[in-house]
């Protein structure tokens, strides 16, 4: 006979605290807010943040609402079974993520919901949770929903929801700002083809603190110079991922202004790889799950993938839609795929960089490399160098200067600015038209050969100012 087993309830305190430390941040907690609004068909979500005099956070959008019934199950840990079929629209899977994001950031949870004509509200204060030590759900006062942010706003609405949270501690004064912006880029980021109305809907307006966000499309779909290579549909089990890759113009080709926009914060050499999608919504990128190291050569490459739904166990999708792994099936036609792409990316980088030794005219500098080393080297063949050699009253200390200027080379700053700030990079201004001019009278004052002026004319400083030296510039050949 079996003995009736006992029953072992969960220490609330220790299980609210392993339940608060599950890594999200700021931004990705109210993107899962976001998500719940999105799968109720909302179509308009403001977000409202204040620090003053106390932090608080809301998120009121004109979504379909809840009864009290459906109110009280969402707010109830683990409300949906994960390995269940969902709508299409549906973003969340687990039924934690309105929970879960918001204990991460909050102690008191209050969601208040519209629908036919009538208004629900209900709360976990986690505080009263401990000294309880019960899983107690309130029903907040009326006075105190008449004091919430945006309550007013949310009963002039025919249905919707407001998420409250209050009792923040995550969150500190002197980088509420920094805050605030790393907010809006993330959400103008995840939500972009919502905001393009690019995910079989119609478009969805977003706005912080009362300002619309701009979507950012992080693939510059529209500029000329983006390449996208063939889309791939690759059929997983009873459903399909799509999988475009982009290759991201060069510097070269836009704008100072737009090369950083799409650099962002981070830069181009973290934003390569896939960017994962499910539903239109962003849920990973800048990440090549061990197919491909992180390589500035790879820099302009971004590939995207749509998947439904569907499909989250074959991606191990977490609870905080932040990170994923997927099998080692759709490993291996990522794999595939991106044998094409990368060479193609590397050819749009490292193709505008022309070798210093593969130039039409004779260059200042030339490149030497062997099994072991690459050295750039100044070209002491170069016939303004035998000049100056030949006419250098010390040429020993002129040849150990030059290979001190060799040996200091100081590429590490040189690759760091290409990489952060190439456009900033103008050598060619360093020396000016007089001055080229002027260089130009002094040689054609040396009497040098014929021979030796053709070499000149070779060079890269007067490959397309041959006038300079065949003739003395505002002199009577040119009247």
């Amino acid at each position: 006979m079996l003995m009736k087993p006992d029953i072992i309830r969960p220490n609330i305190k220790n299980f609210i605290k392993s339940l608060r430390d599950m890594g999200y941040t700021f931004e990705i907690a109210l993107a899962d807010i976001i998500d719940n609004s999105l799968s109720a068909n909302a179509d308009e979500i403001s977000i409202y943040t204040s620090e003053d005099p106390k932090f608080i956070v809301t998120v009121l959008d004109n979504g379909y609402g809840m009864n009290q019934e459906q109110l009280i199950e969402s707010m109830r840990l683990g409300s949906k079974d994960p390995d269940i079929e969902r709508s299409k629209e549906d973003l969340g899977r687990f039924g934690l993520g309105l929970k879960t994001a918001s204990f991460s950031q909050c102690k008191k949870l209050t969601v208040i919901t519209k629908q036919k004509s009538k208004i629900y509200a209900r709360q976990w204060d986690l505080d009263y949770l401990i000294n309880e030590d019960e899983w107690y759900l309130l029903t907040p006062h009326q006075a105190e929903l008449e004091a919430l942010p945006q309550y007013e706003l949310l009963k002039k609405l025919n249905s919707g929801t407001l998420v409250v949270w209050e009792s923040i501690d995550t969150l500190e004064s002197s980088s509420f700002t920094n805050t605030i912006y790393k907010l809006r880029d993330h959400l103008s980021l995840v939500f972009h083809r919502f905001i393009e109305g690019d995910a079989n809907k119609a478009k969805i307006k977003i706005t912080v603190n009362n300002i619309p966000l701009d979507p950012f499309n992080p693939f510059n779909e529209n500029h000329k110079a983006t390449q996208k290579p063939p889309l791939e549909k690759i059929k997983i089990e009873n459903s399909f991922a799509f999988i475009q890759p982009y290759i991201l113009p060069h510097h070269s080709k836009v704008s100072k202004q737009e090369y950083e926009k799409y650099a962002t914060d981070e830069g181009y050499t973290k934003q390569q790889g896939f960017y994962l999608y499910r539903g239109g919504r962003l849920l990973i990128h800048g990440t090549w799950w061990g197919l491909n190291k992180i390589n500035e050569a790879h820099k302009l490459v971004r590939i995207k993938i749509d998947i439904p739904n569907n499909q989250d166990h074959l991606w191990n999708i977490d609870v905080k839609k932040s990170t994923a792994a997927p099998n080692s099936f759709i490993k291996s036609h990522l794999k595939r795929i991106l044998q094409n792409v990368l060479d193609k990316g590397s050819r749009v980088y490292t193709g505008r960089a022309r070798p210093v030794n593969e130039v039409s005219s004779i260059p200042f500098w030339k490149v030497t490399l062997d099994s072991d080393h690459i050295h750039f080297l100044i070209n002491k063949d170069h016939p303004l160098f035998e000049l100056l050699k030949s006419s250098s009253t010390d040429s020993i200390l002129l040849l150990n200067y030059i290979k001190s200027l060799e040996a200091f080379l100081p590429i590490p700053a040189i690759q760091s600015h290409l990489i952060n700030e190439p456009h900033k990079i103008n050598q060619r201004t360093l020396m000016s038209e007089n001055e080229i001019i002027d260089l130009a009278q002094k040689l054609r004052q040396m009497n040098l050969s014929e021979e030796h002026i053709q070499q000149i004319l070779e060079t890269e400083m007067f490959k397309n100012k041959r006038e300079l030296l065949l003739y003395e510039p505002n002199s009577s050949k040119d009247l």
